[in-house]
């Protein structure tokens, strides 16, 4: 168990960095190209793979890949509400950097609702006992895929649907992606023993790839679209309750005898601290998007701003010219007939 607590900590720190490296790539995009958005405010697809092009977002993805590898191995271990649990202190990495790289001011309110969904979900992990089995029906693993489906094309519309307002509520579908990819970890078949044939053959496997795969895009979305720390608590309620109640309810992982109160205590006190964080981060979301520009100093967006504005024309106009102008036909931008009547009516009236 030391070592699956140990892989779930390196999860951890790896996908605290990740958040930050990404947040700081999307916002990168999103200056640079001046394109990070449709009509409704939400990014748009160019934005998006303008962000995974830029270096801090590769740098992320980097960190959140090995949060990823290291988290599976954990899921695999560990009963899935513990597991999940320690991963989601990623949320104190993301809080901390957060504030010193992405210029996101933290009050004492924030950090008082993120210690809140911390100690609540410690208290989950308290109350754990032990993993269960590896089995799982196959109607299981067929109801994954199928869930899975039906949340990746939920979570698309959403974003669709409200637009700048998706940060959280993409993080919370984020995170139910995410949750499932642990899930599918649990219970894949064609891992021990290893066997390509029973891996690539178990609905669990491609439930596992939708999820990562429009997990990971959904994140992005959410950064993009500011509020760091709302989203990211979203992220971590849904990837951790969720996993863990199926693991309690189907899985066979188990409490200690006796806390099952401390682990209903927890849980319910992890959601209403996720929903603090969001509420505060509403705010904080304004500060996120104004400081989506924070690469770009000043002074160059001023001369940026100068570059594009079209000079104005100055032409010095005499006297003479100036009545000789009030004096001229208007200019032909009809056709060679039109302009014929036109200079009828303008002499007539002289």
């Amino acid at each position: 168990m030391l070592i699956g607590v140990v892989f779930a900590l390196v999860a951890a720190v790896g996908y605290g960095l990740g958040a930050v490296m990404q947040t700081i790539g999307a916002r990168q995009s999103v200056s640079e190209a001046g394109r990070g958005t449709i009509e409704d405010g939400a990014p748009s697809l160019e934005s998006t793979k303008a962000a995974a092009q830029t270096s801090a977002f590769a740098v992320g993805m980097t960190f959140t890949i090995l949060g990823f590898a290291a988290g599976a191995t954990a899921a695999r271990m560990l009963p899935l509400f513990l597991s999940q649990t320690l991963v989601s202190a990623n949320l104190l990495v993301t809080a901390v950097l957060g504030a010193s790289l992405l210029g996101v001011r933290l009050r004492a309110r924030d950090w008082s609702a993120m210690a809140l969904v911390v100690i609540a979900l410690g208290m989950l992990g308290a109350a754990s006992r032990s993993a269960g089995g590896h089995a799982a029906s196959t109607t299981f693993h067929w109801g994954m895929l199928w869930a899975t489906i039906a949340l990746t094309l939920a979570s698309l519309l959403m974003v669709r649907l409200l637009g700048a307002k998706a940060s959280v509520p993409a993080g919370a579908a984020a995170g139910l992606q995410f949750g499932i990819v642990a899930v599918c970890v649990r219970v894949m078949d064609g891992i021990t023993p290893f066997s390509i044939t029973a891996l690539l053959s178990d609905p669990a496997t491609w439930a596992l790839a939708i999820a990562g795969a429009f997990g990971f895009y959904i994140r992005t979305v959410s950064l993009q679209l500011g509020a760091v720390n709302g989203s990211t608590a979203a992220m971590v309620v849904g990837e951790t309750a969720f996993p863990g109640i199926i693991g309690l309810a189907l899985l066979n992982d188990s409490m200690q005898p006796g806390l099952h109160w401390l682990g209903l205590f927890g849980f319910a006190l992890a959601i209403g601290g996720a929903v603090l964080v969001a509420a505060f981060g509403a705010g904080e979301a304004q500060r996120s998007a104004e400081a989506n520009e924070v690469h770009i100093p000043p002074l160059d967006r001023a001369h940026l701003g100068e570059a594009l504005r079209p000079a104005p024309v100055e032409r010095e106009v005499s006297e003479r010219d100036s009545n000789s102008y009030r004096h001229r036909p208007p200019e032909n931008t009809t056709g060679p007939d039109e302009s014929v009547d036109t200079a009828t009516r303008h002499h007539s009236t002289q």
